[in-house]
């Protein structure tokens, strides 16, 4: 993080020429005005920011209209009277304006009572010390620093902490419990201990929030660089209990006859690590684009495992089983992104796909690596192959060195494979030569079960290598097919 003395602040403000401007009409108008908040913050830890906003002590609306009409037809206006706030876009920029305020709340609700307040009022409804910094746009004390709260030295100390009492601060939003645990993970700082604490006292509140809401925050989760770090701290002050039960069903160990299985939700959290580093790899490399799923595939990996409690038996012969817990977790997709409030489109599809095949590819490594199983991998998983082969290799978290190594080993044997098969039977999304329209022509059938079996019969053979991907082929297939269960109306 940057020390920066006020000199330094006001050349970092005067990058964006419009604080300039606000100051002259803020001074115009005779009210005090100050950008706060996160862009400050991000100023001081050099990271990138495009939310820009700025307080007025007074009305901020005011601002924004003076500030609209000073800079004429480029300027577009938006004012929200029902909220105090308003907001100015002006080329790539958006500055959102709002009056200093203090709030108070009802133990029912995060919507709060607003009255309008100092801009040290308006400091203490922040979420978090390092989100409370402001800087003054005035001219007379333009760059200067207002830190009441002590936030410049919590971001040196890498803290997460809340300016006021914490327990009163979550159960006023409990939104903010999500928001303590989204900064720590993004920004790899720790959560204050007494904050922490505060975090278990009022975890039931989030009950209150939209799934909307905890879902944004989720996904933001999700999408750091640490993904499992912040599951981590959810599950540590209650909330995965609450957000994702399934998630937090996978945590404990059961011993039978001194047989125990693995912690399956510590296990998860090292999956997902494993195939967040295996991104930044693959984005590391100059030649690669971003993955279009990546964050879809890190849910996959998240919820690769959630059918294990369901599925979870002890049999004196095999110890733990978990037997179809990859059919079952996939059930368990729809239903969870559903209350989440997650997209139910080819997002979740791809989730579900990839939950019900993650256990396909190390069947077929921890055995004979055939070419009939590589080809119905690839026919079944289609344009996901990649992504679900990444999954899988993710998955290998043996501290048996020479176990994992056997595993990783055949990967890189059905990875060739996959690669050689596609070239020579172009397997992958490929549809059967003879369609059931032809079957139906050919043989005089009309739609039918007998139909379906033909079809079927004919993709199974070009799967298990007995016929080439060919028409030809695949149409003396069925002839003989159709022969052999005693359909003798066939064409000539």
């Amino acid at each position: 993080m940057r020390h920066l003395q006020r000199e330094q602040l006001i050349q970092i403000l005067d990058k964006q020429p419009l604080f300039r401007t606000i100051s002259g009409v803020a001074d115009t108008l005779k009210l005090e005005c100050y950008v706060v908040g996160g862009y400050v913050r991000d100023i001081f830890l050099e990271r990138p920011s495009k939310d820009i906003d700025v307080v007025v002590v007074g009305s901020g609306i005011d601002v924004a209209r003076a500030l609209a009409k000073q800079l004429g037809r480029q300027a577009h206006l938006s004012v929200f009277r029902n909220f105090g706030t308003a907001q100015v876009k002006w080329r790539e920029t958006e500055i959102e304006f709002v009056g200093a305020r203090r709030e108070s709340y009802s133990h029912d609700s995060r919507k709060p009572i607003v009255e309008d307040g100092t801009l040290e009022d308006d400091q203490q409804r922040r979420d978090f010390t390092i989100n409370a910094l402001a800087i003054c746009l005035n001219a007379e004390r333009y760059g200067e620093l207002v830190d009441p709260f002590d936030g410049i030295m919590d971001m040196e100390d890498r803290i997460i902490a809340t300016p006021l009492d914490p327990d009163v601060t979550f159960s006023d939003d409990p939104l903010r419990m999500m928001r303590c645990i989204r900064f720590a993970t993004q920004l790899n700082f720790t959560i204050e201990p007494e904050t922490f604490e505060a975090l278990g006292r009022n975890c039931e509140r989030i009950k209150i929030i939209s799934a909307e809401r905890i879902a944004d925050e989720l996904q933001k989760i999700m999408s750091s660089d640490s993904p499992a770090l912040g599951l981590e701290l959810m599950f540590s002050c209650g909330l995965l209990q609450l957000i994702l039960p399934e998630l937090a069903a996978l945590h404990g160990v059961d011993t039978v006859g001194g047989r125990a299985h693995k912690d399956n939700l510590w296990h998860t959290l090292e999956v997902l690590s494993n195939v967040v580093k295996e991104q930044k790899n693959m984005l590391s490399d100059a030649s690669a684009d971003a993955p279009d799923k990546s964050l879809w595939l890190r849910w996959a990996a998240l919820l690769h495992d959630i059918g294990k409690p369901r599925t979870k038996r002890f049999d004196a012969a095999l110890g733990w089983t978990f037997h179809n817990h990859n059919s079952v977790g996939a059930r368990m997709v729809a239903p969870l992104f559903r209350r989440l409030k997650l997209p139910m489109d080819e997002r979740m599809h791809y989730v579900e796909k990839l939950v019900d095949l993650h256990m396909r590819p190390i069947v077929i490594a921890d055995d004979v690596v055939t070419d009939s199983a590589v080809r119905r991998l690839l026919f079944d998983a289609g344009d996901d192959i990649d992504d679900l082969m990444l999954l899988c290799e993710a998955d290998i978290t043996s501290r048996n060195q020479q176990r994992r190594q056997h595993f990783l080993d055949n990967f890189k044997l059905v990875r060739q494979k996959l690669i050689d098969l596609e070239e020579r039977d172009r397997i992958r999304n490929f549809q059967p030569p003879v369609d059931g329209a032809e079957i139906m022509s050919l043989f005089h059938l009309p739609p039918s079960r007998t139909v379906g079996i033909l079809k079927t019969a004919v993709k199974d053979a070009i799967l298990d290598g007995l016929i080439p991907n060919e028409h030809d082929a695949a149409l003396a297939f069925v002839r003989s097919r159709a022969a052999e269960m005693g359909i003798d109306n066939c064409e000539s």
